[in-house]
C-alpha cells in the first residue's frame, strides 16, 4: 500500500449551531483538497490535548497515511472544547455528534463518508449515533463498549451495584476538572477553567437515582431497538474486560449488519493490548474503513460474522503478558447447544442426568461479606492484579460444586448460565456464581462470572420482593466466555452471597438456603468454528515515547485488621509525570481508593476514592484535587464529593457537594 504524506491540525474550531465551539485534532492526507478523502470521527470527554494523545498517535496517523482522514473532538467541558458536560450519552452530547458528523462530511478535504469509532466512551457513543442514522454515516467499530446501560456497563449488573459506580464517579470529576492548555485557548483559560470547576455535576446522584432499567438507562442503550441501526458495524471487546458481552449480543441483534472480534485483552485498543497475542486493529480498520466509506472491494463484508480467541488452560499470575489459546472464526453465530450438569448425591458437579440427586439437597449460604476480593477490576487497563487472581480464597466463602477431573478436552463458547431453586428469608440477597477451570495443582481460574440480585430475577424494570421462606426457581446468566478445559482439569461452579468489593452488598445479610437437587448448570459448546488466523500487528510497541520526568507506580492490597474484624481494599495508581515532547505539557493522575467492609455487617461498607491531577509546562502549574465517597445505612446511600484547585500552588477553587442520601430501591 502506497503511503500518502500527511499534516497533524493541532487544534481546529468547530462552531456548532447553539455557538459552542469545540476543540478537535486533525490528521489530514496531503492532497485531500483536490481528492477528498473518507474520514473517521471520534467524540470523547477524555482530552485530545493529553489524555488519549498516545494511542491516537498510534492509529490517526497511520489511517491518514492510508488517505483517511482522522478527526478527534472533545466533548463540551473536556479538553479545550467551551462549556460544560452534562453528563453521559446525553441528548445533547448526541444531538453534537450528529451535527459534527454533518460537518465533518460538508468540508471540501471529505469525500463525504463518515466512520465513527472509539473504545468504551468512544464505542458507546459510536453505537448510539448509528442508531439516530446521520445520513453520512457509513459505518462504526465499537470497542470495549455495550448495548445495554443497566446491565453491561460500570453502573448496575442485574440489580447489584457496582462498586466501579463510585469509582467512575470520582474518574470523571478528576477528569473534568482539569484546565484546558492555555497554548490552544489563550488567556481564557482560567475563565473557563473555573466555569467547569463551579458547575460540573458529579455524575454518581444521577447514575444512584436510577436503580432500576428504566428510561435513564434506555436511552443510549440500542438493544431496546437493534433495527435502528442500519450501517454495519465491527465490534471488539476482550475477555479480561467487563465489556466482553457486546460482540456475541451485537450479533445476535444486529445480525448480519454485525462483525465481532473477541481477544484475551484488558480494556485496551488491540493493537497495543495485554494479555498477548494482539491484533493488527490498523490494519483490520483500515479495510473496514476503505471498504464502507470508499467501496473497496476488498472482503470487509465477507469476514466471519465471529472470530474469537479461545483461551486455553490459562493460569491466573500477578501479571498476564500472554495467554495461551486459538482463534476460531464462525460465518453465522448461532444460539449454541449446551452440555448440562447436575449434582449427585454425593455433591459432585456431573454431567449425567440420571446420575443426579433426586431428593432436595437444601444447603445454607452466607458467605463472608469480604469474600471476592480476588475478583479484580470490574474493567481492566493492565494484566496485573486489576485481573482476577487465583479463586482459591474466594472459593473459602463459597459453595463449590466440581467435576472429577475430566477425560478429555471441553471448549465452551458463548453464555452460561445457572439454574437452581433457592429461598430467602429476606426481600432480597446477592447472589454471585463463578466458573473456574481447577488445574491439577490446585490453582484455580476464574472463566465466567455472573451476579444477581434476588428481587430482580424476573428483570430489572419492575424488581419483586422475594417471598420469605418460599422456594423460587432463578436463572443466572453469567458473562460470555471462550475457554478450554483441559483433560485432567475439573470444572467447579462457586456459589457465594458476597462479591465485595466489585459488588456492594445490599442492606441485609440473610444468606439463602440453595436447593442442590435442583441445580443446573449450562455451559455453551463450541461448535461449526474453523480455525482462524488474526494478524498481529507489525509493530510491537505502536505507541510514541514521551519524557519520563517519574515513573508509573501500581499497587493493589488487601489489608485484614483482626482486631477490628475489618477488611480493606487499598488502590493506589499514579500514572507518573510524564511530557509530551511537541507541546512540553506534563501531566500526572493520580488514584487513591480505598474499601473497607466487616465481614458480618453490610451496613459497615464504605469507599472513597480520590483523583489528584497535575499540569504543567515551564511558567505554568494547575492541579486539582476530587474526592467521592459512599457509605450507607439499611435505607439510604450516602454519597459525597468536593473539588479543590490550585494555580501555582495557591488554592483558587473550593467545591463541596455536600452529603446526599437517596434511598435504597431493593438494593
Amino acid at each position: 500500500m502506497n503511503q500518502r504524506s500527511y499534516t497533524t491540525i493541532e487544534n481546529e474550531w468547530i462552531r456548532l449551531a447553539d455557538g459552542t465551539q469545540l476543540a478537535a485534532r486533525i490528521w489530514m492526507p496531503d492532497g485531500a483538497l483536490s481528492n477528498p478523502v473518507p474520514a473517521v470521527f471520534e467524540f470523547l470527554p477524555y482530552r485530545k490535548r493529553d489524555g488519549t494523545s498516545m494511542r491516537d498517535e498510534s492509529t490517526y496517523p497511520v489511517f491518514a497515511a492510508a488517505g483517511i482522514a482522522g478527526v478527534r473532538v472533545d466533548i463540551r467541558g473536556s479538553g479545550e472544547s467551551d462549556g460544560v458536560i452534562d453528563g453521559e450519552y446525553t441528548e445533547l452530547e448526541l444531538a453534537n455528534a450528529c451535527e459534527l458528523i454533518a460537518w465533518i462530511a460538508a468540508q471540501p478535504w471529505c469525500n463525504g463518508a463518515v466512520g465513527m469509532m472509539g473504545i468504551s466512551w468512544g464505542g458507546f457513543n459510536s453505537l448510539q449515533v448509528a442508531a439516530r442514522r446521520p445520513p453520512a454515516l457509513k459505518a462504526v467499530i465499537s470497542i470495549a463498549s455495550t448495548v445495554d446501560r443497566y446491565n453491561d456497563d460500570i453502573h448496575y449488573k442485574n440489580g447489584c451495584h457496582l462498586s466501579a459506580q463510585l469509582s467512575w464517579a470520582a474518574t470523571m470529576l478528576g477528569y473534568q476538572s482539569r484546565s484546558p492548555d492555555p497554548a490552544i485557548v489563550g488567556d481564557r483559560w482560567r475563565s473557563m477553567w473555573l466555569e467547569r470547576l463551579e458547575h460540573e455535576p458529579f455524575f454518581m446522584e444521577e447514575w444512584l437515582s436510577h436503580q432500576r432499567r428504566d428510561d435513564f438507562w434506555k436511552h443510549g442503550s440500542i438493544c431496546e431497538d437493534y433495527s435502528a441501526v442500519d450501517i454495519p458495524v465491527l465490534v471488539i471487546a476482550g475477555w479480561a474486560d467487563g465489556y466482553r458481552n457486546t460482540p456475541l449480543k451485537a450479533i445476535e441483534g444486529l445480525g448480519s449488519k454485525a462483525k465481532a472480534l473477541i481477544g484475551p485483552w484488558v480494556h485496551k485498543y488491540p493493537h497495543f493490548a495485554w494479555p498477548k497475542p494482539r491484533a493488527d486493529f490498523l490494519g483490520e480498520a483500515i479495510q473496514w474503513w476503505n471498504h464502507w466509506l470508499r467501496d473497496e472491494d476488498n472482503g470487509a463484508d465477507n469476514m466471519p460474522q465471529l472470530r474469537a480467541y479461545i483461551l486455553d488452560a490459562v493460569k491466573p499470575a500477578a501479571r498476564r503478558d500472554l495467554d495461551p489459546g486459538f482463534w476460531r472464526a464462525s460465518d453465522v453465530w448461532a444460539e449454541p447447544d449446551m452440555r448440562r450438569f447436575h449434582v449427585s448425591a454425593a455433591g459432585q458437579l456431573i454431567a449425567d442426568r440420571q446420575n443426579r440427586s433426586t431428593e432436595s439437597q437444601e444447603i445454607f449460604l452466607r458467605s463472608p461479606l469480604d469474600t471476592g476480593t480476588a475478583a479484580g477490576e470490574y474493567f481492566t487497563l493492565k494484566p496485573d492484579v486489576e485481573m482476577a487472581i487465583d479463586q482459591r480464597g474466594d472459593d473459602a466463602g463459597s459453595l463449590v460444586f466440581e467435576t472429577a477431573p475430566i477425560n478429555e478436552d471441553q471448549v465452551y463458547l458463548g453464555f452460561p448460565q445457572l439454574a437452581l431453586t433457592v429461598r430467602c428469608e429476606s426481600e432480597t440477597a446477592n447472589l454471585c456464581a463463578r466458573l473456574v477451570d481447577v488445574h491439577p495443582d490446585g490453582t484455580a481460574t476464574r472463566v465466567a462470572f455472573g451476579v444477581l440480585n434476588l428481587a430482580h430475577r424476573e428483570g430489572n424494570s419492575d424488581p419483586k420482593p422475594m417471598a420469605r421462606g418460599e422456594r423460587t426457581d432463578i436463572l443466572l446468566s453469567l458473562d460470555a466466555c471462550g475457554y478450554r478445559f483441559r483433560s485432567g482439569h475439573r470444572i467447579r461452579l462457586s456459589l457465594s452471597t458476597a462479591y465485595w468489593p466489585m459488588i456492594l452488598p445490599p442492606p441485609t445479610d440473610p444468606g439463602v438456603t440453595i436447593d442442590a437437587a435442583s441445580l443446573e448448570l449450562r455451559l455453551p459448546i463450541l461448535a461449526d468454528a474453523t480455525p482462524a488466523t488474526v494478524k498481529e500487528p507489525d509493530d510491537p510497541s505502536p505507541l510514541p515515547t514521551y519524557v519520563e520526568h517519574a515513573p508509573a507506580v501500581t499497587k493493589r492490597q488487601v489489608i485484614k485488621d483482626l482486631s477490628a474484624n475489618k477488611t480493606g481494599y487499598r488502590i493506589h495508581e499514579d500514572t507518573g509525570l510524564f511530557e509530551h515532547p511537541q507541546t512540553g505539557l506534563s501531566t500526572r493522575q493520580v488514584r487513591e481508593e480505598i474499601w473497607s467492609i466487616m465481614p458480618g455487617d453490610p451496613l459497615s461498607m464504605t469507599g472513597s476514592s480520590t483523583w489528584t491531577c497535575e499540569m504543567k509546562r515551564p511558567g505554568w502549574t494547575v492541579s486539582s484535587v476530587s474526592t467521592a465517597s459512599i457509605s450507607c445505612c439499611e435505607s439510604d446511600w450516602i454519597i459525597a464529593a468536593k473539588v479543590t484547585a490550585y494555580q501555582e500552588g495557591e488554592q483558587i477553587f473550593e467545591k463541596d457537594y455536600g452529603q446526599t442520601r437517596i434511598r435504597r430501591d431493593l438494593m
